[in-house]
């Protein structure tokens, strides 16, 4: 029998340590360093990857989470090699819808849960900058923008407050408005946004070269509430909250 290249000897080294139960190890190696080493690869990335999810790690407990660890090692792969970005190489797998997770027992709010506990990682590694503040007084009348450093984020489920003791079944009728932002301390904050805040962001994003006045007036039209001193008055002291938390400028 003809000598096998190192090349068709590493590509059946990696099948095995992809899908052990389908892939045997090379030929040429001890079936035992070659099971030592399928461990270890299972086990880093495993462990690599539970930092990041810790809610969804609970959630599924230790069978469940090993299984998708499996499952994500066998059939995706992966556009980086650096190790700080698995994490989201694993968010855009069970966004991906993988047949593998069609079937069988995951949460329904999975994908979210794993995004909102990605996030934090994110944004703490982020290499963004944050805004200068600028001056308060004059958020009314130059053109605003929310900083890299704060996200604001909407799910079907309620996130924030999914743990073992709480797993909903079926989403709630509203969606869950979050903020998430980055202090100065690279501490991450979340907090709940109300549907006008989240909207008012949005408007800062989708509308870059409007002042902050022209923004507060298209959201009292949107709101049908052109007439109202009083709303804008309100829509005012939100935006300086916003600004001395850093989250626009």
């Amino acid at each position: 029998m003809a000598k096998r290249t190192l090349h068709d000897q590493q590509n059946s080294m990696g099948l095995y340590l992809r899908d052990p139960e389908r892939y045997a190890p090379p030929a040429e190696m001890d079936p035992a360093r070659a099971g030592v080493y399928r461990d270890l690869v299972f086990a880093n990335l495993s462990s690599l990857i539970s930092g990041t999810f810790p809610v969804l790690v609970k959630i599924l407990g230790d069978e469940r989470w090993r299984t998708l660890v499996r499952i994500f090692l066998r059939d995706y792969r992966a556009h980086t090699p650096k190790f700080g970005e698995i994490a989201e190489e694993f968010l855009e797998f069970l966004a991906s819808g993988p047949e593998a997770l069609i079937d069988g027992p995951w949460p329904p709010f999975m994908v979210e849960l794993a995004h909102y506990e990605w996030v934090e990682m994110a944004l703490q590694q982020s290499e963004a900058e944050p805004l200068s503040g600028g001056d308060a007084d004059g958020l009314l009348d130059r053109p605003l923008q929310v900083s890299p450093l704060a996200w604001p984020l909407a799910y079907a489920w309620p996130v924030h407050l999914v743990g073992p003791d709480y797993q909903p079944d079926t989403p709630p009728d509203q969606p869950t408005l979050l903020l998430v932002r980055r202090d100065l301390d690279f501490s991450v904050k979340f907090s709940e946004l109300s549907p006008l805040a989240f909207r008012l962001l949005q408007r800062i994003e989708e509308f870059p070269g409007q002042t902050g006045r022209a923004h507060l007036q298209g959201l009292a039209a949107e709101a049908g509430m052109t007439e109202s001193v009083e709303f804008i008055e309100s829509g005012l002291g939100l935006l300086r909250q916003m600004q001395g938390e850093g989250v626009i400028a």
